[in-house]
This record gives structure tokens, sequence and C-alpha cells, in this order.
């Protein structure tokens, strides 16, 4: 039987699972719109009962950022899986392992030694890897340039060496700088046609490269077409969060994570509601501190989940929150939000926050709280 909210211990970290998955259904239908799989990044939520609802709903395969959790989703049944980060050498026997019990697992390099490196580890243990090479579409993180020679020279070792070369994939990162519908607009055509472009170069000197993988939440809900692209990697969309607000790609009623937080004193002189939910709880994330909206570190909310302008958490220690009111003359807070009280706070971003916890509470649409595990460490 679902426990109701009032018995959660605080803080703890809860999910409103019709947001969630009007979430899902939101950029699965997307997805389909624009004739493209959809292979959803599991880092934000980590959690099986939310990855399962995202490939009930139509989702194929799934991005990892870790081998802890491509060995979890394996040990679940899912068996097609991307470690979408350039593999260190020395977890190469880790993921042939995966491989070898039966999960189509690919890897990500995105350099000469990188590639160099998974040939003479897989040709040593008679391995065929399926790898993938990684662009910079946006000179965001990490990648090889579209037009670089030494694209060209990646995919020759990796196909030369006998591995199966799945693709490119790329990530426009610096999405999250942006928030206007037309400069994500631009942004999303930039990544995909990188993308492609660098497909179209291997293809040129006669490699096969199937495969054209681009993905961040903001594109992805922002590209007109996606043309010469084969699937979208997207993560957060599941949660959203403050910052995905501020970008302009959700709601406030869509944000579907939250943190429970029970309200431990006052400092009435100051404008201040001490809570139990400090940055032990909401992370260190100030992901909103340079966009147009600064929420603190996140933004308050009724325990029902009622958004309450005007209260952030404008502080946080280890294990005390600091939530700041903009008060009128006669307003007490010490009376509208006496000690012992819940409330919700908002976060600035979905995956640290959820990082803060072990586990998820989970509410469903008749007020039920269920209990759902997370995966922790790498």
């Amino acid at each position: 039987m679902p426990t109701p909210i009032a018995a959660l211990d605080t803080p703890a970290a809860l999910i409103d699972i019709p947001r969630m998955q009007h979430n899902i259904q939101r950029m699965q239908q997307r997805m389909n719109t624009l004739g493209v799989r959809l292979r959803p990044h599991i880092k934000t939520s980590k959690c099986l009962p939310v990855i399962q609802a995202q490939l009930a709903a139509g989702a194929s395969g799934v991005t990892v950022s870790t081998l802890k959790e491509a060995q979890h989703c394996f040990s679940q049944g899912i068996l097609d899986v991307f470690y979408a980060v350039a593999v260190a050498p020395g977890k190469l026997p880790q993921a042939l392992a995966l491989r070898r019990q039966g999960c189509n697992l690919s890897l990500l390099t995105d350099s000469v030694a990188g590639a160099q490196a998974l040939v003479a580890f897989a040709q040593q243990h008679d391995e065929r890897l399926d790898v993938w090479i990684e662009i910079d579409c946006d000179g965001h993180r990490s990648g090889l340039a579209a037009e670089d020679e030494a694209l060209l020279d990646v995919a020759r070792i990796l196909s030369d060496g006998g591995m199966h070369l799945r693709g490119v994939m790329t990530h426009a990162g610096s999405s999250y700088e942006l928030d206007t519908p037309e400069a994500l607009q631009v942004l999303a055509e930039q990544e995909r046609a990188l993308c492609v472009r660098a497909a179209q170069r291997i293809r040129a000197t006669g490699l096969a490269c199937p495969d054209v993988s681009i993905g961040s939440t903001p594109t992805a809900l922002s590209a007109l077409n996606l043309d010469g692209v084969t699937e979208v990697r997207a993560g957060v969309y599941v949660f959203f969060d403050l910052v995905m607000h501020n970008i302009g790609v959700c709601q406030p009623d869509e944000l579907a994570l939250s943190v429970l937080t029970s309200v431990i004193g006052h400092q009435p002189e100051k404008g201040w509601v001490i809570t139990d939910a400090g940055w032990m709880a909401m992370s260190r994330d100030r992901g909103t501190q340079r966009q147009r909206q600064d929420f603190g570190y996140g933004q308050v909310c009724s325990e029902a989940g009622v958004w309450l302008e005007g209260a952030r958490v404008t502080g946080a220690n280890q294990e005390h929150g600091i939530i700041t009111l903009h008060t009128v003359d006669g307003d007490d807070i010490t009376e509208r939000f006496p000690i012992g009280s819940r409330l919700r706070i908002l976060p600035n971003h979905a995956c640290a926050t959820g990082a803060q916890f072990p586990d998820y509470h989970a509410l469903d649409a008749d007020g039920g709280v269920h209990t759902w595990s997370r995966l922790h460490g790498w």
C-alpha cells in the first residue's frame, strides 16, 4: 500500500508522477513527429521505474553516463545501451564483461589516441566493439570538429582495426546558455547540420557510418527538422527543472521533481524561514545564477506544490536552507510558515538534486507515495 505524503520524513525527493508522465509523452510524441528514435539519457533519474516509463512510451534503448548505470539497465533486461562518455582505457575490461554477458553496449571516443586504445584492447581480447565518434557542435565540452581531419583518422583506425563504427554523436550543451525560441532553433539546426556533415565526410571515404545521434533537451524541443538524424538523446526533460524553465522549454506545472522540507526556525527581522533542506538536499548547483531569473538554491512551493511567488531558497548550509520572503507590512512569517509546517522546493538542476538522495518518493494522482530506489556511484 502506498504511504501518504504526511508520513514522509524530511528532506525527501518527490516525483510528481502525472507531471513526469506528461513530460515523457511530450518528448516521445515530438520525436515521433520528427521521425527519429528517442534514446533517453537516464543520468537524470538513475531510477528503474522512470526508465521503464520512458521505454513503455516508445523510447528505444538508453543512454548512460556510467558503466554502473549500464550494468543496472542490463540486469533489468535493457540490452541496447550507449555509454556516452569517452571511455577511459581502465574501464574497458568492465565494458567487455558486459558485452560478453549479452549487453549490446556501445562505447564512445573523440581522439586518435582513444581509438587506438580501443582497437588494441579489442584485438587483444578478440572482440569487435561497437564505437561512436563524438563531434563538437558548439565548443561546449568535448568532441572533434566536423571538418577536422582527425575525424577521418579516427574513423579509419576504428574500421581498419575491426571495430563496428556505429556512427557519430554530439551534444549541444551550450543550449543551456540560451533563452529564446529563435536562438534555440538556430543552435538545434547547427547541432543537426554539423553532426550530419561529420557522418557525410566519413561516408565519402567509403566507410560505413550508419547512425547520427544528437541530443539535449532544449534543442530536442526546439528543432524544426531532424533530416539525416537517426536518434536523439535527451535526459532532463523527464523531470525538467528551473534551468529548463528559464531557458523557456517548460512551464512551472511541468516541473516534476521537488524536495519536501520542514520549517525548523525563523529570523523574522530578516524575512527568513529556516528549513531542514540545505545544500546536502538541494545540491550546490546554482545553475540559474547567470540566467535572467536567479532562483537561488530553489523556488519555494506549498506542500501541495503551489508556486509561492517571491519565496526562494537564497542561502544553504549543509543541513539548513534559508528561504527569503518578499513580505508586506503586517505579514507574520511565523504564522504563515509555523515551525513544523512543510514546503516543497523546486531545484535548479534535477540531475544534481536527485543525486543527493538514495530514493525518490513518487506521488501518484491519488496522493499515494511510492518509494523508488535511485542508483548511486560509478
